[in-house]
This record gives C-alpha cells, sequence and structure tokens, in this order.
C-alpha cells in the first residue's frame, strides 16, 4: 500500500506573471471572480507572507482551496490557524480548519466549475468532467480549508 504523495505544482512561465497582475489588482481593490490577498505569517520567520486566492462560497461557507497542492502558504496556514483576507485597504482575520477528504468532492466539483479555466493545467485529466470517484482521488491532492 502507497500513500499518496503531496502533490505541489510551481508556477511558472505566464502564470508568475499573471499572479502578479492579479496580487496587484487585488491590493488595489478590484477582485477578479472573488480573489483576495491571503496573508499568513510564516511558520519560520514570522514574517507575513501573501498570495492570491480565490475565495469558494459553498452553502453559506467560505473555503480557501490550494488547486496547486501543498504549497508554501498552505505549509504556513496549518501552523499559523489563520491569516488575514485582504482587498484593497479590507483586512478580515480569518481562522480556518481543514476539511477532510472525505468532504472535498463536492467543494472541488464548484471550484473546478467556477475557476477550472484558471487551474485545470495543474491536473492530468479534465477535472471538470471527473466523475465522483475520479474527484475523491483528487481530494487526497488538494488540501482545503474551512474559514470559520
Amino acid at each position: 500500500m502507497t500513500a499518496v504523495q503531496p502533490r505541489h505544482v510551481q508556477a511558472a512561465g505566464f502564470e508568475v506573471y499573471f499572479n502578479r497582475f492579479v496580487h496587484f489588482l487585488t491590493r488595489k481593490g478590484i477582485s477578479l471572480l472573488g480573489t483576495r490577498i491571503l496573508a499568513v505569517r510564516g511558520r519560520a520567520s514570522g514574517e507575513w507572507r501573501t498570495n492570491p486566492v480565490n475565495v469558494l462560497t459553498y452553502d453559506g461557507t467560505r473555503y480557501l482551496v490550494a488547486p496547486r497542492g501543498h504549497t508554501q502558504w498552505v505549509r504556513n496556514i496549518r501552523v499559523a490557524g489563520g491569516g488575514e483576507l485582504r482587498l484593497g485597504r479590507r483586512t478580515e482575520a480569518i481562522t480556518v480548519t481543514e476539511v477532510p477528504d472525505e468532504e472535498k468532492p463536492a467543494l472541488l466539483r464548484q471550484y473546478f466549475k467556477r475557476w477550472g479555466w484558471e487551474v485545470a493545467r495543474f491536473f492530468e485529466e479534465d477535472i471538470k468532467k471527473a466523475d465522483g470517484e475520479r474527484l475523491q482521488a483528487i481530494a487526497a491532492t488538494v488540501p482545503v480549508f474551512r474559514i470559520d
């Protein structure tokens, strides 16, 4: 029996510039389809680290999904237990709880429906057409956090 390897897709090429552009717009108060700047204290340095994220609202609850897998912000927020969501001058302090794998498929289906065009390249198959069994397999590689 083999354990699921943590997946981490590094930003490269155009994505780096796209992320910087989204980061700039969000810092200026312009949200693209719900983007926010997630600020989390570094787990080793204690310094604030920022990253643009898409905030998913599902059944009245908000979630942070990490389509690139176990990235630095994921590792930091696990240790910190929360951070800040920023849009322009507005800052919202948040705490988060990691969602268990069995609860993720419905959330991932909604996330992929809304932002699939943006995150599809991080996966090997067409995520919008993934069935329940495939979504369950993907769920083990995609960290999801409920914003409390």
